[in-house]
């Protein structure tokens, strides 16, 4: 409904008040007679002003009065009366907290990447004199600002800004259209990104990114295992090489490891043989394994 035309929201008590005028004047028609229908018709006139001229406003509206299309002021909440043909009144002005979906469809990012984006607007009325005056269809403007707003911050961001700082895209959002509606007598509370879609190829092709990337980081952390496991080995090599013994004693362990299990095969290089001093070793091995058999 546009703000220029009368709201027909009649009142509960001015159709009471029609109910009784018009009862009032069937029983003076009764109690004086046949004297014409004079009486009904001057009830239901009585009825009809009070019809028009009692409306009521709930506790969370607001709604201006013009008379002969100048503001007089603002009415509500509760009872307030108007002189009907004079007094107009503009559309009730709800000052809760409301809502609006806002969407952004196939919007390039600053890194030329189509995006889908939805995002919710929490807004209220402050001053409805500056609503109802100063904006013809208010709820339309902050949804087309906030479409505007959306589409702007979106190609000012790329894609991972986008997807991993929503909570920042709502506040720049937030304050851009603030500024914008504050002189409208509305003050935006929150934006919230609710959804941010990519094609699906460019999903696909961000997952592999992404396989691809934990792959390269494994490989790493093994090759930094491997330099480890190596520098050790380098400093256990110093350590036997100045103490033959501990070397024999580390090969006999190895070899008994090796051995324990009945009937195990175990193949050493004969370079490790010469290097460790295994020959006696093995040999004194595989003598007490023929004994044991």
């Amino acid at each position: 409904m546009k703000p220029d035309q009368m709201q027909m929201r009649f009142s509960s008590v001015g159709i009471t008040l029609l109910v009784v005028s018009l009862a009032a004047g069937l029983a003076l028609m009764a109690a004086i007679g046949n004297t014409g229908p004079w009486p009904l018709v001057a009830g239901a006139l009585v009825g009809l002003y009070f019809l028009y001229a009692i409306r009521v406003a709930d506790q969370w509206e607001k709604v201006a009065v013009l008379r002969f299309g100048k503001f007089t002021g603002l009415r509500g909440p509760g009872l307030f009366h108007v002189v009907p043909i004079v007094d107009r009144l503009s559309r009730y002005v709800d000052q809760r907290v409301r809502v609006s979906n806002v969407s952004a469809e196939s919007t390039l990012t600053r890194d030329t990447v189509p995006v889908n984006v939805d995002a919710i607007v929490f807004w209220l009325v402050w001053n409805p004199e500056k609503t109802i005056l100063e904006v013809q269809d208010f709820t339309q403007a902050i949804t087309l600002s906030a479409q505007t707003a959306l589409r702007e911050s979106i190609g000012r961001h790329e894609l991972h800004q986008m997807v991993a700082e929503r909570e920042l895209l709502g506040h720049e959002l937030q304050r851009i259209l603030d500024e914008k509606t504050n002189p409208w007598g509305i003050t935006v509370q929150s934006v919230e990104i609710r959804d941010v879609q990519i094609p699906p190829a460019l999903q696909d092709a961000m997952s592999r990114q992404a396989q691809a990337e934990r792959e390269r980081q494994a490989r790493i952390i093994l090759g930094q295992a491997e330099t480890e496991i190596a520098d050790k080995f380098e400093k256990a090599s110093l350590v036997y090489a100045k103490n033959p013994t501990a070397l024999h004693l580390r090969a006999m362990n190895m070899l008994y490891e090796a051995i324990k299990e009945r009937g195990s095969m175990v193949i050493v290089p004969s370079s490790a043989v010469e290097t460790m001093g295994l020959g006696g070793t093995l040999a004194t091995a595989s003598l007490a394994g023929a004994k044991t058999e």
